[in-house]
């Protein structure tokens, strides 16, 4: 099925006759398209649309695909994945976690250096956690965790940011909060590919919209895909899915 989709500008990272399955279930079928340099762009959908299992095949991770992906190897790339994926209870303190965005610069197993240590410091302020570096993981809360986690990814300095269901189970401060960093992200004309539920989240604070339902439904400016006809088309699709349905290798 073909996508509603409008002129592209150039391409931060392009996806071609995509399909992707994870433990053998189909969950993304023919994708094709460009995910725009310097864009925020949200994945949208119903439940089950396969969108987490898209961006973790845009970010490399263990999914089978078929297609291909292409981007600019020299191109960086951060990926921050569902809260519900981490592991909160390692022993680390706050700034063990957050220099970890540091590792491209000072490699893994050299230490911060007192830079390295600012740099942590004026991440932690930027979340709103200053003071928080000797604070132990496990003791965070849910919102005070992803606020070091996006602290994290401001030290990586990438130029290609994923982000899966970021603001799910936190309170609205920290959205708020983290949703001022993504404006921060999109005046350096860095690239933002979200994975969102909150569809008046995507209409104030992201300029294009993949609307998914295992097969694309639009894809292009927000106010455009964001129409209740193609809303309702992906409602439908996910309705009528066979969940035991074999992995499709037909040719585009």
């Amino acid at each position: 099925m073909t996508a509603t989709s409008l002129n592209r500008p150039h391409p931060a990272l392009q996806v071609h006759d995509l399909t992707v399955a994870w433990r053998g279930h189909p969950a993304v079928h023919h994708l094709s398209g460009i995910f725009a340099q310097g864009k925020a762009t949200a994945i949208v959908g119903p439940n089950g649309a396969g969108k987490s299992s898209l961006l973790t095949a845009l970010g490399g991770g263990r999914v089978d695909v078929i297609g291909r992906i292409q981007r600019d190897p020299s191109m960086r790339l951060a990926w921050l994945p569902q809260a519900a994926e981490l592991d909160r209870s390692f022993p680390l303190t706050v700034e063990d976690l957050v220099s970890m965005g540091l590792w491209r610069r000072i490699g893994l197993w050299r230490g911060v250096d007192a830079d390295g240590r600012a740099r942590v410091a004026d991440a932690l302020r930027a979340v709103g956690l200053e003071g928080f570096g000797a604070r132990m993981v496990p003791e965070l809360s849910a919102g005070q965790l992803q606020r070091a986690l996006f602290a994290r990814l401001l030290l990586q300095d990438a130029d290609l940011i994923l982000l899966d269901e970021p603001f799910n189970a936190i309170d609205a401060r920290t959205t708020a909060d983290l949703l001022q960093l993504l404006g921060r992200w999109r005046a350096e004309s860095r690239t933002v590919i979200a994975v969102l539920h909150d569809l008046e989240q995507v209409r104030a604070h992201f300029d294009e919209v993949l609307l998914l339902a295992r097969e694309p439904v639009a894809w292009g400016p927000t106010a455009q895909v964001l129409q209740a006809e193609h809303l309702f088309r992906a409602r439908r699709m996910a309705e009528a899915w066979d969940e035991h349905a074999p992995l499709c290798r037909q040719a585009a």
